[in-house]
């Protein structure tokens, strides 16, 4: 259902009335979507044959590898973009990135999985659990590839926090990504929130060298931004972030693409200009409407109750495969979903909150809608190996 939504949202995007502004290549999006769907669903198929254990003992030799082809695409890759993402293999274009995502949650919940103990005592397995995700981090921003680099880096604190480290330290460890965040949008904000979680902190867990540690960062984080926003940043950096802010402020550069998404998606009502009837869309007023703005194409084209209907598949998506997770008693499956889940989750909330001015643009497409053969097949494949974890959840046993 979701995957359709998409093929429908790009059809519209690429062969519509807009058609006569963009050149070849990118018309033909809808008919390379199609084939990539096509391989995805065999790909899903088959590896429902796959017996889970499989994934258990392959998961860090798929992590070398990935690791491997990500440095290979450093020297030898394909720019798109901007980005140095790409890596072409017998004539066929991949994204490293994408699949990168797939092998850490394997390589990592492999290695958690052995190691059940984590506490504040065992910083080994911590620190080596956070290694394993920041060097696949590295090389992705070496590829000027942030949105994925971002979505990746975001695994820390969950595979932390599912597999037994305290409630205070995990909420310590993302502390800063809030502060961050609430700092570029006012000094204010950022003491204010720097100051809660503090608080919570405490709350949570009582030790002192905890709270200290908790309070230091807070300062640390909010001076941090502000003087990276102020002295390191450049002047094009800043640009976009003080878009994000306010994007009125610079309507025909930074802000553009902000205020575009905005428009697109509060034209379109209740229940839409209909399909390939969006203005914005038609007109190509949307920046990459096909892949980081597809949601202001549902938006636009099918109102409030199309954009509805697509949160609401995804939501249902995330609860099934939280179900899925909470049901199996292998640890290994229920990281390898939960991480699955929060990734499509991660993905889920950056474009959207991207397309409604709630977060900075970033360029990371939403799952199974967005354009892209690479993100649509590592996706699916993600998405096979929980199926199968789950239709084998009883031959699947902790005890065998």
């Amino acid at each position: 259902m979701i995957a359709s939504v998409g093929l429908i949202a790009i059809y519209s995007a690429t062969l519509g009335p807009v058609s006569q502004f963009l050149p070849s290549y990118i018309q033909d999006n809808f008919s390379r979507q199609l084939i990539w769907i096509s391989i995805s669903l065999v790909a899903l198929i088959s590896i429902q044959f796959i017996s889970p254990r499989t994934f258990q003992g392959l998961a860090y030799i798929l992590y070398g590898l990935c690791l491997i082809l990500a440095i290979v695409t450093l020297f030898a890759g394909v720019e798109v973009s901007g980005s140095r993402s790409w890596l072409s293999i017998f004539g066929l274009r991949l994204q490293v990135s994408e699949f990168m995502k797939l092998a850490t949650i394997l390589a990592v919940a492999s290695y958690l999985t052995h190691r059940r103990d984590m506490s504040v005592g065992n910083l080994k397995t911590a620190l080596t659990t956070v290694l394993m995700i920041t060097v696949p981090v590295i090389i992705i921003l070496l590829q000027n590839d942030t949105g994925t680099a971002i979505i990746l880096l975001t695994l820390i604190p969950v595979v932390l926090f599912w597999s037994g480290l305290p409630y205070g330290i995990s909420l310590l460890i993302i502390s800063p990504a809030i502060i961050g965040y609430f700092t570029v949008i006012g000094l204010p904000y950022g003491i204010i929130s720097a100051l809660v979680l503090t608080i919570s902190i405490f709350f949570l867990q009582r030790t002192k060298w905890l709270n200290i540690s908790a309070l230091l960062l807070g300062i640390i984080v909010v001076i941090g931004t502000e003087v990276g926003l102020e002295q390191i940043l450049q002047p094009h950096q800043r640009a976009r972030i003080e878009a994000f802010v306010n994007p009125s402020l610079d309507p025909q550069g930074a802000g553009w693409n902000v205020l575009q998404a905005k428009t697109a998606i509060g034209s379109g009502g209740f229940s839409g200009k209909g399909f390939m009837e969006g203005t914005q869309t038609q007109l190509r007023f949307l920046p990459e409407q096909w892949t980081d703005f597809v949601y202001c194409v549902v938006g636009e084209e099918f109102g409030f109750l199309g954009s509805s209907m697509l949160l609401i598949l995804y939501g249902l998506l995330f609860l099934k495969l939280l179900s899925m997770a909470g049901a199996h008693k292998h640890p290994f499956a229920q990281l390898v979903i939960v991480c699955v889940t929060f990734i499509y989750f991660a993905h889920f909330l950056v474009n959207i909150g991207s397309a409604t001015a709630m977060l900075p643009i970033m360029g990371v497409p939403l799952p199974f809608v967005s354009y892209g053969g690479s993100a649509f097949l590592a996706n699916t494949i993600m998405l096979a190996i929980c199926l199968n974890m789950d239709l084998n959840k009883r031959s699947f046993s902790i005890y065998r």
